[in-house]
């Protein structure tokens, strides 16, 4: 085994810590039973997580990670708390600007309160609670109708393109098409009317202007398909079912945007 260098991170008796110049002795493996007990804290500070100080460097911070990861790894005898609160840290810390929001908040909660702070409190509390709860109406009143209407439009197509590709001059195939594509338009009219029901808050400014790409697409791709019936040109379909996927894939992308909101 290679020896380690003055500076370099490496695990024993007293847990994972940096070698000084006059220490070279060899690593040696702790079990899990004695490692715990010299642990840093599970939770809280990332810092501390790490063993280090809020004056570590970048570097400092990637070693120590690197280090403490291999020496708490399950397979080497550690603990699954300790890893998931290690990722917990470097999350935290990894780049410069999580780390500078995270040291921001640190020195804001340890500034003594202004005068008026305790008035302003209270207030700040109420805003945010309104805040919530106009965002949480409108995604249950907006947003989760319009997403259950394009479900509607763009889960059942690509049954309808298979039955109608069997044959698409068989007048019965055509008919039933032509119906889902009539009962899609209806949908689609039902989320226009409910996308300008009632206006989006300003935390889902962002979110609300994806949903509403997401129903274009579908708006467009509906038209591409409707020219296909009336002429049968292959590009007017193509485009068409092109367009449905990428509103399947937009959509998709909502939902997961959907679950990172914060209410």
């Amino acid at each position: 085994m290679a020896a380690l260098l003055p500076g370099q991170w490496r695990c024993d008796g007293r847990g994972p810590r940096r070698l000084r110049e006059d220490d070279s002795s060899p690593s040696r493996p702790v079990p899990a039973s004695r490692s715990r007990d010299v642990d840093a804290p599970l939770g809280g500070d990332p810092y501390a997580v790490l063993g280090l100080t809020p004056q570590a460097t970048s570097a400092e911070i990637k070693a120590a990670y690197r280090a403490l990861v291999k020496c708490h790894h399950p397979d080497a005898g550690g603990d699954e708390e300790r890893i998931v609160a290690l990722n917990a840290a470097w999350e935290v810390l990894r780049d410069e600007q999580s780390r500078r929001r995270y040291d921001a908040a640190q020195e804001a909660s340890r500034r003594p309160p202004a005068a008026g702070d305790g008035l302003a409190r209270p207030m700040q509390a109420r805003r945010g609670a309104a805040a919530d709860a106009q965002l949480l109406a409108w995604l249950q009143k907006v947003y989760a109708p319009i997403d259950r209407l394009l479900a509607q439009v763009i889960n059942p197509f690509p049954q309808q393109l298979r039955e109608l590709s069997a044959d698409p001059y068989d007048d019965r195939l055509m008919e039933a098409f032509c119906t889902f594509l009539e009962e899609s338009r209806a949908r689609l009219e039902k989320v226009d009317q409910l996308y300008r029901s009632m206006a989006a808050p300003a935390s889902a400014q962002g979110f609300s202007l994806s949903l509403y790409h997401c129903l274009s697409q579908v708006q467009d791709a509906l038209i591409e398909l409707e020219r296909y019936t009336m002429g049968y040109v292959d590009s007017y379909l193509r485009d068409g079912r092109e367009m449905l996927r990428e509103a399947k894939r937009r959509r998709t992308l909502l939902q997961q945007e959907r679950r990172r909101l914060e209410i």
